[in-house]
């Protein structure tokens, strides 16, 4: 019954000019090519739409029937033989139907899912997608960027896995989508990199291609977790992902050492679109992200130039790092620990000059550091921010490390930090005092006016000197006696 009703609406249909189509031809077309699905007369509908006669018909209103055939697909997802007839059906529909409609249409059936049936619509969809939008003439760079906006908004939905666990079950299919979204854009790609002219309409694709990476860097490369780089790291799908994103900014012409180098500074090296508010702090997070792939993990680190100094490299890093410690999630913010980590352990001890503090971030950095060492739940992390914290003071030369102590003394707020901070201070006093040479910094009147900041009670008279032992202990065991000498001074 359902097949002849179609039959009948295309007879009607094959009378009238292309032109002559009416919404009500469009809706009945629809519901009985609904019914034949629904009936089970998938290789009777297939017939009708391949037959030459109805070509016309199926490419003005055929797209109405994509919406119904996927959602087959998505509910027959066993294989049998009606699958096979979908699979064709939803083939024949992309090549004859209109491709703006059929654009539409596509999109529309991807931001209707939620959970886990995300991915196993994209997963379907984003072949015939790719298809239609090669098909268009016109705009075809608004349609990429529409795409892969549409695209990229669905995946962020889904949890990033944060374990090889559940990397290696993908239970809601991100990393397979992410696989198959570079294969997706990897076309629109080489489109660019094959235009010599550089003409308007490329230009344009190559910035929606620019913006779709910066979103990719920011989720879900920015919350990942990558293995320790190694051999067999070079599997992990989402580490696979982010060399495909950072190949793809060279193919375009955005090399990543261009953009690092760039962040922060007022003159800009590279052009990109103007961000609004929000895709500007955006960009931050993409960039910090991208810095952590190539020098953490190593991804494309061959491209950077080899006569960077080690502090040049850090003072570019800094920023980046400033970025990924403000972040509250403890994924993002232990990529800045890490970050900070490798940059520091190119540098010799005592060499990183004082004048780098005179960069915000360079004091702002250590500050975070202190935030986690205090505030963060997970041990391993307070820890890790306690080591790296030490680990730059072991940089700094004597006035960088005298401008740090007096700065976190100031700020911390914390007894626990004070007190690793004099302990830090007594042993630059010993130092000092063994050296040969004079060390003007933490000796004589200078030593002195540190002091004044150590020895100081925060409540004055007031101050419970029990609550606030944790502070002092360093100079109570002292051979000089400070830590006595204050306490009985202050009172």
């Amino acid at each position: 019954m359902a097949v002849e009703e179609l039959q009948s609406i295309i007879k009607r249909c094959q009378i009238l000019e292309e032109q002559d189509f009416k919404e009500e031809d469009f809706g009945l077309f629809q519901l009985a090519g609904q019914r034949c699905l629904d009936e089970g007369h998938i290789d009777q509908l297939v017939e009708i739409i391949q037959n030459e006669k109805n070509k016309v018909i199926v490419k003005n209103m055929g797209w109405n029937l994509v919406g119904p055939v996927v959602r087959c697909l998505l509910w027959n997802d066993k294989e049998d033989d009606k699958r096979k007839y979908y699979f064709l059906m939803l083939d024949v529909l992309v090549k004859l139907c209109n491709p703006k409609e059929l654009l539409l249409g596509l999109l529309e059936l991807i931001e209707e899912p939620s959970g886990k049936q995300i991915s196993q619509i994209i997963l379907l969809l984003l072949q015939p997608l790719q298809t239609v939008i090669q098909k268009l003439r016109k705009n075809k760079a608004y349609s990429v960027g529409l795409a892969l906006s549409t695209l990229w908004s669905q995946l962020s939905l889904l949890p990033v896995p944060c374990s090889e666990e559940q990397v290696r079950a993908d239970d809601h299919g991100l990393c397979r989508c992410c696989k198959a979204l570079t294969e997706f854009a990897q076309p629109f790609v080489e489109e660019v990199t094959a235009d010599k002219e550089n003409s308007m309409e490329n230009e344009k694709l190559k910035d929606e291609l620019l913006k779709f990476c910066f979103k990719s860097l920011k989720c879900p490369l920015l919350t990942a977790q990558f293995p320790e780089p190694s051999e067999e790291a070079g599997n992990d799908p989402l580490r696979c992902f982010a060399s495909e994103i950072i190949g793809f900014l060279s193919a375009i012409g955005y090399p990543f050492p261009k953009m690092i180098f760039n962040h922060g500074r007022k003159k800009k090296t590279w052009d990109y679109l103007e961000f609004e508010e929000e895709e500007h702090k955006q960009l931050s997070d993409s960039l910090a992200s991208l810095a952590y792939l190539v020098f953490v993990q190593g991804i494309s680190i061959d491209q950077l130039p080899m006569v960077l100094s080690p502090s040049y490299l850090l003072q570019f890093n800094m920023g980046h790092i400033q970025v990924l410690l403000q972040r509250t999630e403890e994924s993002v913010f232990s990529k800045g620990l890490d970050l900070l980590e490798n940059g520091l352990l190119r540098l010799e001890d005592n060499s990183l000059l004082h004048q780098y503090l005179e960069i915000k971030s360079f004091l702002t950095v250590p500050q975070g550091l202190v935030k986690i060492m205090t505030l963060c739940p997970t041990e391993t992390l307070r820890k890790k921010g306690l080591a790296v914290l030490q680990l730059y003071i072991n940089k700094l030369e004597s006035q960088g490390k005298y401008t740090l102590f007096r700065c976190l003394l100031n700020t911390s707020n914390h007894s626990g930090v004070e007190a690793f901070i004099i302990q830090n201070i007594k042993n630059q006093i010993d130092v000092s005092l063994k050296r040969t040479h004079d060390n003007k910094w933490f000796t004589g009147p200078q030593l002195i006016s540190l002091l004044d900041l150590v020895l100081l009670l925060p409540e004055g008279a007031e101050t419970d000197l029990l609550q606030n032992s944790d502070r002092y202990p360093a100079f109570q065991s002292s051979p000089w006696g400070f830590g006595t000498i204050a306490l009985v001074t202050e009172n």
